[in-house]
Order: C-alpha cells, then structure tokens, then sequence
C-alpha cells in the first residue's frame, strides 16, 4: 500500500526528476498558472473579464444617461451655431453672393439664382422655414418670402408661351421626358405609369429615379439641372413620374438661356428631339424677354432693399454665431457685429436678475433652513422624524398648487395684506405689492426650495456628536463660542451642498417665475422657454442655454476652488 503522506513530490503527482525541470523552469521562465498557461497572461484575461462584467452590470444606466443627458446637451450645442437651412434652400443664390459688394442692390445673376432656389423651395414648402429663421435677424424677411412663394410660379411663364407657340408639342410632358431622360429610364417609366393607370401597383410604390440621357448635360446643363430638380421634387413629394407633367415655368427660361448660349444643340439630338431644338435655337433670338430683377421687385419691393440681402449673406455659413450674438444683446449685420438697440437689449439683463436673485433664494434658505436643521438634529429621534415628515410634506403637493398658493396669499387682495390691514401696519389703501415682482418669486422660491437645503444640513448635523459641545463649554467656552468654534466648522459640508442644489435648480426654473414673476421676477429660463414653444427660435434658445450651462460651470468651478468640492457631503 502506498503511503498517501509522503512528501511534496507525490503530492504534486510529479517524480523527482520533473520537479527539478519544473524548479529549472521556473527560474529560468515566466510562472505558470495550473493550466500550463503563463501566470501573468491568465490573471490579466482574469481582470479583464472582471472589467467587462462591471461594464456590463453598469451598461444600462450609462446608456441612460447618454441618451438623456449628453445626448440632449450635445444637440443643444449644435443647435445653437447650426445654420445650415439658407445653403440647403437658397444653394445657388449663396454661391451668386460671394462676389456681392454688400452696398448695392445684386445684379441680375443672382436674382436669376434666386428664381431656381425659391421654385425649388415652394415645391419643397421650406421656403417658409427659411422665412422664419431670418426674420429673427430682419423683421419683415418671413412675409417676404410667404410672398414671393405665393408668386414666384408665374417666373418665366413668358417663355413657357412662347415655346408652347412655337410648336404645341412643347406642352406635352412626353416631349421633355424623351429630350431629357434615358432610354432606359423612359422604358421603366412606361411601365410603371402603365401599371399605375391599369391600378396594379402599390399605393406607395415610387416611379423609378430620374436618369439623364448621354451627353445632354454638355449641350443643354442648366435645363437639363433644372429638369432633374422638377423630376425629383416630382417623385419625393408627389410621388409622380417627369412623364406626366409639364415641367415648370423656369424650365423654359433655362432652356432658352442654353439655345442662346449653345446654337449647335440640335447636332447632339435626333428624331423629333432635334427637329424641336432646332426649330427653338433658330427661334430664341427673336423672343420677348423679361427682366428677373424686375420681376421680383414688382413681387414685392423688399427685395430691392440690400439690408434683405445682406441678411441673407451674412447668414449663408453652414454655422453661425449669431445666436451667441442675439443672447449678449449684440447682432451679426453685413457691416459686422454691432450692439442691439437699447430697447431691445434684455438677455443681459435677465442673466444679471437669474443670478442675484438664485443667489438671494440661496442665501434665504440658509437663513431659514440652518436653525430648522439644528433643531430636528439635536431633538429626540422620534420628535425629530415626526418632524421631517413636514418638512418633506410639501413634496407631497403639485408645484403648481404650491405656487397658487402663494399668489392667493401675496396678491394685494389676499390673506397676508388682509391680516396687515386688521391689526393697522397698512392701510386699507396702501397695501403691499407683493405678487408679480422679484419679491413674489423670491418668497414662492424660497418656500419651493427650502426642503433641498435643510435636508443635507439635517443629514450633516446628524453625525456630530453632542459630546464635542460638552467638551467645549466644560473647557470655558460660552454656547456662542462652542457653535461658532466647533459646532458650525463641522456643518459647512452640508452648507455646501445645500447651496449647490438651492442655486442650480433656482437658476434654472421658469415655472414659479413665471406664475408670480410678472415683469420683474421672470428668469432667464422663462426666456428660454418662450423661444421653444412660443417663437420657436430654437437656435436662440439653445445659446441661451448654453451660456446658461457655462455660467453654472464656472461658478461649479469657483466653488471647488475657493470651498472645495470634497468639503461637500450629503451626511
């Protein structure tokens, strides 16, 4: 029988000889785990399945706040320099403006640029957006272009008259279509224009994607780009194919600007295709023209003002700080930056009051929240817990009946002036005005946010020990000395963090502002808001906020710097 005690070698299950090769080994290589592995490569595989278990046990809460809560403040930072809606509408007018001088009026190539880029624009209904965002830089520029789209259909229907009475065929949408689109592109709209009017088809089934014909580009390039925009606005929009309408009144206005330009056109066409532009090119220099100039300027006269298209290049960047610009009272003109007028310069001012008065909200709270907390700490537990109970009441209640509340007991017809009048502070013709100014909202505030404050004080004060009290009196110290010597040193964490929640949420309400604020007490974020869902300027809104979130982190910053973020504490 074999003794189970021996020594180490047969623990090991290895003979004398492989013990001594795996001491060689070890001394001579890396250490190897139980596996035969190398010891340093398992136990980083080990750490590094360690790491991705804790990244997947903490995944869903960092998805949360990546789409909650970087994600929105990312948007807000690109909505407040986005400016992409005047390239993307008016692309040719843009690209026309870089030559303008900025004094007179343009010259007749960029109104012709115009003329494309608004027909587009109508068809695509964003003429009306592109309206909107300028007329928050140039009153009137929104009515101007609801104007010009209601019109602009009628540019460049004297040509369309004169090539229809040249020859009708011009007319028929099969003779652009033939003139302008690929065989292979006309056998496949046939079809399905054949199976939309059999009615075998899907309702959402979309007619094959316009192709030019080879080599029309080179002889006809701005119908041919023209007619490419119609037959795509056809089908994204109307879900219609080129071949069954006539194309639009500019495109023959193109047309006529290339047989003038191009007068061997015809030599690149065959069939009844070449026959038409020949006839045409013959024909164009004989045609009655129209001033586009003019033309618009009889659609409405503001287009002759540079001040309109000064706007319009001063805003054509795919990015702008004009919004930057509008939140420091300061606005972006075609002579530069310049200072809005003084009857218009409000955001500073509005961020002056945000400021002082979240700073007078927090320092109220101190003032009320400090001797509440004092008290529930140094009361018995269960005097001190029915205690709480009322001061987490409120949040137990609507903001917004809190906050009616207080306009029911501010207003000068209310309970508070009541009780002045009966016991004679005021008289009954001198009430107070205490609703509808900053100190309606400072009271209504304070009252809101009053919880936010005594919680972590109570939370703080609650782990000092009474003992350090005792200590200090039996050592000579009067009650006044201990508290300010021992008592209140050890308390500041929870000053700290109670002013930091008091004063970030302060800063950033808009509800109770808006309700007792009047003209007086409303806050920056009330401005905000009114941007999003009133005037919908939300590029405005986003740089307010903006400013708003850097104004916080510089103070943030401040705060860690003069206190000392690691002197917060919560208890």
């Amino acid at each position: 029988m074999t003794d189970s005690t021996t020594g180490p070698d047969q623990v090991t299950g290895a003979t004398p000889d492989n013990a001594i090769r795996n001491a060689d080994r070890a001394e001579d290589g890396p250490v190897l785990a139980a596996d035969g592995k190398p010891l340093k490569a398992s136990l980083h595989r080990a750490l590094r399945r360690e790491k991705l278990r804790a990244l997947g046990l903490i995944a869903p809460l960092l998805i949360f706040v990546l789409v909650t809560f970087i994600a929105p403040i990312a948007d807000m930072l690109f909505r407040s320099v986005e400016n992409q809606i005047v390239t993307e509408t008016l692309p040719r007018t843009v690209a026309a403006l870089d030559d303008w001088d900025g004094q007179e009026v343009p010259d007749e190539r960029v109104f012709d640029a115009l003329a494309r880029d608004m027909i587009v624009a109508v068809e695509e209904k964003t003429h009306t957006r592109l309206g909107s965002r300028l007329n928050y830089e140039t009153t009137g520029i929104s009515s101007l272009f609801r104007q010009t789209g209601r019109d602009v259909d009628d540019v460049g229907e004297l040509y369309a008259d004169q090539f229809i009475e040249l020859d009708e065929a011009w007319e028929d949408p099969m003779t652009w279509a033939t003139l302008m689109g690929s065989e292979d592109y006309l056998s496949e709209a046939r079809e399905w224009q054949a199976r939309a009017d059999e009615g075998g088809m899907f309702f959402d089934e979309m007619p094959p994607s316009f192709e030019l014909r080879d080599g029309v580009s080179d002889v006809l390039p701005q119908t041919s780009e023209m007619f490419q925009q119609f037959a795509r606005v056809m089908r994204e929009q109307n879900g219609e194919a080129p071949t069954g309408e006539e194309p639009w009144n500019i495109t023959y206005l193109t047309l006529y600007e290339d047989l003038s330009t191009y007068t061997d056109a015809a030599d690149r066409f065959s069939g009844q295709s070449a026959e038409l532009i020949e006839q045409a090119a013959q024909a164009v220099d004989g045609f009655e023209t129209t001033d586009m100039r003019q033309t618009f300027l009889d659609i409405d006269e503001d287009w002759g003002s540079a001040e309109t298209w000064g706007t319009i290049e001063a805003f054509s960047s795919p990015y702008t700080s004009g919004y930057f610009l509008a939140a420091a009272d300061l606005q972006l003109t075609p002579d530069g930056v310049e200072r809005q007028p003084e009857d218009q310069r409000i955001y500073g001012l509005l961020f002056k009051r945000t400021l002082f008065m979240s700073m007078v909200i927090m320092f109220s709270c101190i003032a009320l929240g400090y001797p509440i907390a004092y008290l529930l700490s140094n009361l018995p537990m269960r005097t001190s817990n029915l205690l709480l109970i009322l001061v987490l009441l409120p949040f137990w209640t609507s903001l917004l009946v809190r906050t009616s509340a207080w306009k029911v007991l501010l207003q000068q017809q209310g309970v508070i002036n009541d009780v002045l009048v009966w016991i004679g502070i005021v008289g009954d013709d001198a009430r107070l005005q205490m609703i509808n100014n900053q100190f309606g909202t400072i009271v209504a505030m304070t009252h809101i946010l009053l919880p936010f404050m005594i919680l972590p004080l109570y939370s703080v004060m609650k782990t000092i020990p009474p003992s350090y009290m005792r200590a200090a009196k039996s050592l000579g110290a009067t009650n006044f000395t201990a508290f300010r010597r021992v008592y209140f040193p050890q308390s500041i964490p929870g000053i700290g963090a109670g002013c930091i929640l008091v004063f970030i949420l302060s800063i950033g309400y808009y509800i109770t502002p808006e309700l007792v604020g009047g003209t007086t007490g409303t806050f920056i974020s009330n401005r905000i808001a009114y941007h999003i869902s009133t005037s919908l300027n939300w590029g405005l809104a986003a740089a307010l906020g903006s400013i708003l979130l850097v104004v916080v982190v510089v103070l943030y910053w401040l705060y860690d710097r003069i206190v000392g973020i690691d002197n917060v504490s919560l208890g």
